[in-house]
């Protein structure tokens, strides 16, 4: 049992290093002084510094930011009425369309983003050949169509982020509100959604995080009328190298590790609160 303890440790250990040795290399050549990626020439912040003075990839943040923003949102809306449209249903009718809604996050990016960019070509078609003609408007792949794809697979995180609240929570909570002369806006904003609303919150982060991290997506997506930062980062690679890839990364890691050390700060007190409820309750009985 030790050696099994041991080597699982061991190999614990050595999966770490090889996920975040790599980004601690990144991390701290950011700071290099030279362009060199392998020899150390003193610390600087000048690769920062150039990074903000790039309009192109100020310009690409601006558009990832407000993606981010906008898809969190309105995912999280569309997520969060599916998912109790969901556990309102009976159980082999919500079987099959849980089914469907995990079929974007097992399906290739790359499938899902090609199929999104067809889509989004023939109906933009359509619409130049009739109203367009008529109204002398023409759509083309550009920010709303990369804002459409990133809601389209936000949603599915959601709706499983909200369920397992909405499981944890008595199923008859609601109709009591109403029995108590709630109606059902007051009752689920008053009795439901305080239950489910780290779910929420939960599938929201999940939603900017992955809206941030895209590539494959928006770069099928986008056309020629928006380009995100892992786009930017991408046309950055195909030339020589930058420092301020590294800069740019390392920004990324931060904003992401805080938005998971926010998640798990929150749960984690979650969890307490509801501990100390539930021992209030059974020192009441």
């Amino acid at each position: 049992m030790k050696k099994n303890g041991i080597f699982a440790r061991l190999g614990l250990l050595l999966t770490m290093v090889f996920l975040y040795a790599p980004i601690l290399v990144l991390i701290v050549f950011s700071f290099n002084d030279s362009k060199s990626r392998t020899v150390w020439q003193g610390f600087s912040l000048k690769w920062y510094l150039k990074l903000f003075d790039d309009s192109r990839i100020l310009n690409a943040l601006v558009t990832t930011v407000e993606i981010s923003v906008l898809a969190m949102i309105v995912s999280t809306i569309l997520g969060t009425m599916a998912a109790i449209g969901f556990f309102n249903m009976r159980k082999r009718p919500r079987a099959i369309l849980m089914a469907i809604n995990n079929i974007p996050m097992t399906n290739a990016d790359i499938i899902t983003g090609v199929s999104l960019m067809l889509l989004f070509v023939f109906a933009a078609g359509a619409f130049n050949a009739t109203l367009g003609s008529l109204f002398g408007v023409e759509i083309r792949l550009g920010f709303f169509t990369l804002l459409l794809a990133h809601i389209t697979f936000d949603i599915p995180y959601v709706i499983l982020s909200v369920l397992p609240k909405l499981n944890q929570c008595d199923p008859n909570i609601e109709e009591a509100a109403q029995d108590l002369g709630a109606t059902p806006w007051l009752a689920f904003r008053k009795v439901v959604f305080p239950e489910i609303r780290p779910g929420v919150l939960n599938g929201a982060i999940m939603a900017f995080t992955m809206s941030i991290d895209d590539f494959v997506i928006s770069y099928f997506t986008a056309g020629s009328g928006a380009s995100t930062l892992a786009m930017e980062i991408y046309a950055m690679t195909r030339k020589r190298i930058s420092p301020e890839i590294n800069a740019l990364s390392t920004l990324l890691f931060v904003v992401v590790l805080t938005l998971l050390a926010v998640v798990n700060i929150r749960s984690a007190r979650e969890e307490k609160a509801a501990a100390k409820r539930e021992a209030l309750l059974r020192q009441k009985n």
